[in-house]
Protein backbone atom coordinates (compact mmCIF):
# COMPACT_ATOMS: atom_id res chain seq x y z
CA UNK A 1 0.00 0.00 0.00
CA UNK A 2 1.50 3.38 -0.96
CA UNK A 3 2.55 5.70 1.83
CA UNK A 4 0.45 8.72 2.63
CA UNK A 5 0.61 11.60 5.07
CA UNK A 6 -0.64 10.41 8.43
CA UNK A 7 -2.10 12.67 11.06
CA UNK A 8 -0.47 11.00 14.06
CA UNK A 9 -1.72 12.29 17.39
CA UNK A 10 -1.29 9.22 19.59
CA UNK A 11 1.43 6.55 19.51
CA UNK A 12 1.39 3.22 21.35
CA UNK A 13 4.78 1.79 22.39
CA UNK A 14 4.69 -1.99 22.87
CA UNK A 15 7.96 -3.13 24.39
CA UNK A 16 9.73 -6.27 25.52
CA UNK A 17 11.40 -5.03 28.69
CA UNK A 18 13.78 -8.02 28.74
CA UNK A 19 15.60 -6.85 25.60
CA UNK A 20 18.89 -5.00 25.94
CA UNK A 21 18.78 -1.22 25.46
CA UNK A 22 15.00 -1.17 25.14
CA UNK A 23 14.58 1.38 27.92
CA UNK A 24 17.04 3.84 26.37
CA UNK A 25 15.36 3.46 22.97
CA UNK A 26 11.99 3.96 24.63
CA UNK A 27 13.19 7.19 26.29
CA UNK A 28 14.46 8.58 22.99
CA UNK A 29 11.11 7.88 21.32
CA UNK A 30 9.20 9.47 24.20
CA UNK A 31 11.36 12.62 23.93
CA UNK A 32 10.82 12.79 20.17
CA UNK A 33 7.05 12.38 20.49
CA UNK A 34 6.85 14.95 23.29
CA UNK A 35 8.76 17.46 21.16
CA UNK A 36 6.19 17.01 18.40
CA UNK A 37 3.19 17.21 20.73
CA UNK A 38 2.22 13.57 20.14
CA UNK A 39 0.61 11.64 23.00
CA UNK A 40 2.43 8.41 23.83
CA UNK A 41 1.24 5.35 25.77
CA UNK A 42 3.71 2.61 26.71
CA UNK A 43 3.05 -0.97 27.82
CA UNK A 44 4.84 -4.32 27.96
CA UNK A 45 3.86 -6.80 25.25
CA UNK A 46 2.78 -9.32 27.90
CA UNK A 47 0.39 -6.81 29.52
CA UNK A 48 -3.30 -6.68 28.71
CA UNK A 49 -4.07 -3.32 27.13
CA UNK A 50 -7.14 -1.41 28.27
CA UNK A 51 -9.66 0.13 25.92
CA UNK A 52 -8.40 3.55 27.03
CA UNK A 53 -4.81 2.65 26.06
CA UNK A 54 -5.90 1.64 22.55
CA UNK A 55 -8.47 4.37 21.98
CA UNK A 56 -7.43 6.81 19.26
CA UNK A 57 -4.05 5.16 18.55
CA UNK A 58 -2.74 6.22 15.12
CA UNK A 59 0.58 4.33 15.15
CA UNK A 60 2.14 1.54 17.20
CA UNK A 61 5.87 0.98 17.64
CA UNK A 62 6.92 -2.55 18.57
CA UNK A 63 10.25 -2.68 20.41
CA UNK A 64 11.46 -6.25 20.79
CA UNK A 65 11.55 -9.21 18.45
CA UNK A 66 9.10 -11.11 16.31
CA UNK A 67 7.22 -12.27 19.41
CA UNK A 68 6.58 -8.68 20.49
CA UNK A 69 5.23 -7.88 17.04
CA UNK A 70 2.96 -10.93 17.04
CA UNK A 71 1.39 -9.82 20.32
CA UNK A 72 1.05 -6.27 19.01
CA UNK A 73 -0.59 -7.44 15.77
CA UNK A 74 -3.24 -9.52 17.54
CA UNK A 75 -4.04 -6.53 19.73
CA UNK A 76 -4.28 -3.91 16.99
CA UNK A 77 -5.39 -5.65 13.78
CA UNK A 78 -9.12 -5.07 14.44
CA UNK A 79 -8.35 -1.34 14.82
CA UNK A 80 -6.32 -1.17 11.55
CA UNK A 81 -3.42 0.55 13.32
CA UNK A 82 -0.10 0.44 11.41
CA UNK A 83 2.83 -1.04 13.33
CA UNK A 84 6.46 0.01 13.05
CA UNK A 85 8.35 -3.14 14.09
CA UNK A 86 11.84 -2.59 15.51
CA UNK A 87 14.18 -5.52 16.08
CA UNK A 88 15.83 -5.29 19.50
CA UNK A 89 17.12 -8.88 19.41
CA UNK A 90 19.38 -11.07 17.31
CA UNK A 91 17.33 -12.60 14.50
CA UNK A 92 13.97 -10.99 13.78
CA UNK A 93 12.29 -12.10 10.57
CA UNK A 94 9.22 -9.86 10.60
CA UNK A 95 10.88 -7.05 12.56
CA UNK A 96 13.04 -5.70 9.76
CA UNK A 97 14.01 -2.30 11.23
CA UNK A 98 17.17 -2.30 13.35
CA UNK A 99 17.87 -0.01 16.28
CA UNK A 100 20.31 2.02 14.19
CA UNK A 101 17.63 2.57 11.52
CA UNK A 102 14.86 3.57 13.93
CA UNK A 103 15.34 7.34 13.96
CA UNK A 104 15.42 7.70 10.17
CA UNK A 105 12.58 5.23 9.65
CA UNK A 106 10.36 6.86 12.26
CA UNK A 107 10.88 10.26 10.64
CA UNK A 108 9.75 8.80 7.30
CA UNK A 109 6.69 7.24 8.97
CA UNK A 110 5.69 10.60 10.44
CA UNK A 111 6.15 12.22 7.03
CA UNK A 112 4.04 9.51 5.39
CA UNK A 113 6.70 8.44 2.89
CA UNK A 114 6.65 4.73 3.79
CA UNK A 115 4.01 2.22 2.75
CA UNK A 116 2.15 -0.33 4.83
CA UNK A 117 2.16 -4.09 4.23
CA UNK A 118 -1.22 -5.71 4.87
CA UNK A 119 -0.81 -9.23 6.27
CA UNK A 120 -3.47 -11.91 6.33
CA UNK A 121 -4.38 -13.19 9.80
CA UNK A 122 -6.08 -16.33 11.10
CA UNK A 123 -9.40 -16.47 12.91
CA UNK A 124 -9.49 -19.61 15.07
CA UNK A 125 -12.55 -20.95 16.87
CA UNK A 126 -12.85 -24.02 19.07
CA UNK A 127 -16.23 -25.73 19.10
CA UNK A 128 -17.04 -28.14 21.91
CA UNK A 129 -20.20 -30.21 21.55
CA UNK A 130 -21.29 -27.87 18.78
CA UNK A 131 -20.92 -24.72 20.92
CA UNK A 132 -18.16 -22.08 20.51
CA UNK A 133 -15.78 -22.51 23.43
CA UNK A 134 -12.84 -20.21 22.59
CA UNK A 135 -11.68 -17.89 19.81
CA UNK A 136 -8.33 -16.41 18.84
CA UNK A 137 -6.56 -14.23 16.28
CA UNK A 138 -3.15 -15.20 14.93
CA UNK A 139 -0.59 -13.59 12.64
CA UNK A 140 1.85 -16.49 12.26
CA UNK A 141 0.13 -19.80 12.83
CA UNK A 142 -2.27 -22.04 14.70
CA UNK A 143 -0.78 -25.32 15.91
CA UNK A 144 -2.76 -28.34 17.04
CA UNK A 145 -0.31 -30.59 18.82
CA UNK A 146 0.32 -32.57 21.94
CA UNK A 147 0.90 -31.55 25.52
CA UNK A 148 3.82 -33.11 27.34
CA UNK A 149 5.79 -36.15 26.17
CA UNK A 150 5.99 -36.51 22.39
CA UNK A 151 3.52 -39.06 21.07
CA UNK A 152 1.32 -39.04 18.01
CA UNK A 153 -2.05 -37.34 17.91
CA UNK A 154 -4.91 -38.43 15.66
CA UNK A 155 -6.78 -35.73 13.77
CA UNK A 156 -9.36 -35.57 10.99
CA UNK A 157 -8.86 -32.76 8.48
CA UNK A 158 -11.61 -31.15 6.38
CA UNK A 159 -11.14 -28.40 3.82
CA UNK A 160 -14.36 -26.42 3.29
CA UNK A 161 -16.35 -29.56 4.25
CA UNK A 162 -14.31 -31.80 1.92
CA UNK A 163 -12.76 -34.65 3.91
CA UNK A 164 -8.96 -34.59 3.45
CA UNK A 165 -8.08 -37.59 5.60
CA UNK A 166 -6.80 -38.72 8.98
CA UNK A 167 -3.50 -37.37 10.17
CA UNK A 168 -1.38 -39.31 12.64
CA UNK A 169 1.46 -36.98 13.54
CA UNK A 170 3.01 -34.87 16.28
CA UNK A 171 0.45 -32.27 15.18
CA UNK A 172 -0.46 -29.94 12.34
CA UNK A 173 0.42 -26.32 11.64
CA UNK A 174 -1.86 -23.92 9.79
CA UNK A 175 0.35 -20.97 8.85
CA UNK A 176 -0.19 -17.62 7.16
CA UNK A 177 2.29 -16.33 4.56
CA UNK A 178 3.84 -14.21 7.32
CA UNK A 179 4.21 -17.36 9.43
CA UNK A 180 5.63 -19.39 6.55
CA UNK A 181 9.17 -18.50 7.70
CA UNK A 182 8.53 -19.61 11.31
CA UNK A 183 7.45 -22.99 12.73
CA UNK A 184 5.98 -24.15 9.42
CA UNK A 185 9.31 -23.68 7.62
CA UNK A 186 11.13 -25.58 10.38
CA UNK A 187 8.66 -28.46 9.87
CA UNK A 188 9.36 -28.56 6.12
CA UNK A 189 6.70 -26.15 4.84
CA UNK A 190 7.22 -23.78 1.89
CA UNK A 191 8.05 -20.08 2.08
CA UNK A 192 5.37 -17.68 0.79
CA UNK A 193 5.61 -13.97 0.13
CA UNK A 194 4.03 -12.32 3.22
CA UNK A 195 1.37 -10.45 1.22
CA UNK A 196 -0.03 -13.52 -0.53
CA UNK A 197 -3.62 -14.64 0.12
CA UNK A 198 -3.11 -18.27 1.12
CA UNK A 199 -2.66 -20.68 4.02
CA UNK A 200 -0.18 -23.52 4.52
CA UNK A 201 -1.22 -26.82 6.09
CA UNK A 202 1.95 -28.47 7.42
CA UNK A 203 1.92 -31.82 9.26
CA UNK A 204 4.51 -32.19 12.03
CA UNK A 205 6.48 -35.44 11.71
CA UNK A 206 3.60 -37.38 10.11
CA UNK A 207 3.48 -41.17 10.50
CA UNK A 208 2.33 -41.46 6.88
CA UNK A 209 4.91 -39.99 4.51
CA UNK A 210 2.22 -39.12 1.97
CA UNK A 211 0.95 -36.38 4.33
CA UNK A 212 2.79 -33.44 2.79
CA UNK A 213 2.60 -29.64 3.29
CA UNK A 214 -0.13 -28.04 1.19
CA UNK A 215 -0.82 -24.43 0.15
CA UNK A 216 -4.52 -23.54 -0.14
CA UNK A 217 -6.43 -20.34 -1.02
CA UNK A 218 -7.29 -18.04 1.87
CA UNK A 219 -11.03 -18.40 1.23
CA UNK A 220 -10.95 -22.03 2.38
CA UNK A 221 -12.22 -22.95 5.85
CA UNK A 222 -10.09 -25.58 7.56
CA UNK A 223 -11.74 -27.87 10.10
CA UNK A 224 -9.67 -30.07 12.38
CA UNK A 225 -11.43 -32.66 14.54
CA UNK A 226 -9.69 -34.22 17.54
CA UNK A 227 -10.43 -37.92 17.33
CA UNK A 228 -11.67 -40.02 20.22
CA UNK A 229 -10.00 -41.74 22.02
CA UNK A 230 -6.55 -40.13 22.33
CA UNK A 231 -3.49 -41.42 24.16
CA UNK A 232 -2.25 -37.87 24.72
CA UNK A 233 -3.66 -34.48 25.62
CA UNK A 234 -4.10 -32.14 22.66
CA UNK A 235 -3.44 -28.41 22.80
CA UNK A 236 -4.11 -25.51 20.45
CA UNK A 237 -1.36 -22.87 20.33
CA UNK A 238 -1.62 -19.49 18.61
CA UNK A 239 1.59 -17.72 17.52
CA UNK A 240 3.46 -19.67 20.18
CA UNK A 241 1.98 -17.32 22.80
CA UNK A 242 -1.61 -18.34 23.54
CA UNK A 243 -2.79 -21.87 24.25
CA UNK A 244 -6.03 -23.76 24.85
CA UNK A 245 -6.34 -27.36 26.03
CA UNK A 246 -8.43 -29.45 23.64
CA UNK A 247 -10.63 -32.44 24.37
CA UNK A 248 -11.50 -35.44 22.19
CA UNK A 249 -14.29 -34.56 19.72
CA UNK A 250 -13.41 -30.85 19.82
CA UNK A 251 -13.55 -29.14 16.45
CA UNK A 252 -11.13 -26.34 15.51
CA UNK A 253 -12.28 -24.00 12.71
CA UNK A 254 -9.56 -21.92 11.03
CA UNK A 255 -10.37 -19.25 8.47
CA UNK A 256 -9.23 -15.88 7.17
CA UNK A 257 -9.72 -13.17 9.82
CA UNK A 258 -11.87 -10.18 8.82
CA UNK A 259 -9.01 -7.79 9.66
CA UNK A 260 -5.36 -7.73 8.62
CA UNK A 261 -2.17 -6.78 10.40
CA UNK A 262 -0.70 -3.55 9.02
CA UNK A 263 3.09 -3.49 9.19
CA UNK A 264 5.11 -0.48 8.05
CA UNK A 265 7.36 -1.24 5.07
CA UNK A 266 11.04 -0.43 5.28
CA UNK A 267 12.55 1.11 2.16
CA UNK A 268 15.98 -0.33 2.94
CA UNK A 269 15.44 -3.94 1.83
CA UNK A 270 12.94 -6.24 0.15
CA UNK A 271 11.46 -9.47 1.48
CA UNK A 272 13.82 -11.43 -0.77
CA UNK A 273 16.85 -9.62 0.65
CA UNK A 274 15.63 -10.50 4.15
CA UNK A 275 15.39 -14.15 3.11
CA UNK A 276 18.89 -14.14 1.67
CA UNK A 277 20.51 -12.56 4.72
CA UNK A 278 18.51 -14.27 7.47
CA UNK A 279 18.76 -17.75 5.93
CA UNK A 280 22.35 -17.35 4.67
CA UNK A 281 21.47 -18.13 1.07
CA UNK A 282 23.66 -17.69 -2.03
CA UNK A 283 26.50 -19.86 -0.75
CA UNK A 284 27.44 -17.75 2.26
CA UNK A 285 29.89 -19.40 4.71
CA UNK A 286 27.24 -20.19 7.34
CA UNK A 287 24.66 -21.58 4.89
Amino acid sequence: MPGKQRDIRKVLLVINSRKDDVQSVKRSILELMKGRGIETVSLDFSTHASAEDLSGVDLAISLGGDGTLLSCARMLAPREVPILAVNMGDFGFITEVSKSELSDTLEKVLQGTLGVSERLMLSVEVQRQGTPSASFLGLNEAVIGIKGISRMIRLKIFMSDTYMGRYRADGVIVATPTGSTAYSMAAGGPILHPEMEAFILTPICPFTLSNRPMVVPANEILRVEVEEPQKVEAVLTIDGQESFLLQPRDCVLIRRAPSKARIVHTDRRSFYEVLRTKLNWAGEPNA
